[in-house]
């Protein structure tokens, strides 16, 4: 009687993810980011006109807002605003996504297809956007809010401000705590961005759902995804370092290595047969 209970005994079920998006996600090894960088560099090559003046557009922009806030005498915000770019930066770069599904599914690339591929996906592109645009405005609040703590007795030059910070125990501290906040703001970014973007317009996903899989691609690789935030941070801010110029390069570089790191992290979308 004892020998047959094993085969009356019915199998134990599989455990199940809490939320249907983790099942999508696959597991890489701290090796991966270097892959996505590497196949990021090979569609630049191969849309080099594109992709280069698709980076340029930008850099012309990021050259006009500097000097408006400069004219404007917010010496203080040109530096929160640089870094603040990383928060924005991904929905900026749904155009190169668009140049690299296209190499990838062998589709002709054309620069109005870069310039008008959000057309596709409006209403979560939009979405995603305004997130973006509202994480930047509270970071921007923020750096204003430590500038005055910091610096209370009115307005200060740039070569005043360039020796307080980092000549002062006030500017050190403004630095600081500018530093560790702006972190926080850029992890989170980094939290619902990470595939979020590409992965609207690869499969026209719902903003929730990009976002709550962007959420587990990180958290479920925490190691390689870590390594891939510090070589987007390491890769921006070389094209930082060169009065934004080199961010003609490192912009396109960092949307298709990071429309390879979607196709590597996400699944693809199960394929719905309750129709046929």
């Amino acid at each position: 009687m004892s020998g047959n209970t094993s085969e009356a005994t019915p199998p134990r079920p599989q455990p199940q993810h809490s939320f249907p998006f983790a099942r999508r996600i696959n597991t890489v090894s701290t090796t991966e980011p270097w892959n996505w960088l590497a196949r990021g560099w090979t569609d630049l090559r191969k849309s080099k006109f594109i992709s280069l003046t698709y980076g340029l557009i930008f850099v012309l922009i990021g050259y006009a807002v500097t000097i408006g806030v400069y004219q404007l005498g917010y010496y203080y915000l040109i530096w929160p605003l640089s870094a603040g770019f990383v928060l924005v930066a991904p929905v900026f770069a749904v155009g190169i996504y668009e140049i690299s599904r296209r190499i990838e599914a062998g589709e002709p690339l054309h620069f109005i297809d870069a310039l008008t591929s959000w057309r596709h996906v409006y209403g979560r592109i939009l979405g995603a956007g305004l997130a973006m645009m509202f994480f930047m405005i509270l970071w921007l609040r923020s750096a204003a809010l430590i500038y005055v703590i910091n610096f209370p007795y009115g307005m200060l030059t740039i070569q005043n401000l360039l020796n307080h910070s980092f000549f002062t125990l006030d500017g050190l501290a403004f630095l600081t705590v500018g530093t560790i906040v702006g972190a926080c703001f850029a992890t989170f970014a980094f939290l619902i961005s990470a595939v979020s973007l590409p992965m609207m317009l690869g499969e026209r996903a719902d903003f929730l759902p990009a976002i709550l899989t962007s959420v587990f691609a990180v958290t479920r690789n925490p190691r390689a995804m870590t390594l891939w935030g510090i070589i987007i941070i390491v890769v921006t801010a070389v094209g930082m370092m060169t009065a934004m110029i080199g961010l003609v390069i490192t912009l396109p570089l960092i949307g298709h290595a990071t429309w390879h790191a979607y196709r590597a992290l996400v699944k693809p979308a199960p394929i719905d047969n309750s129709s046929a």
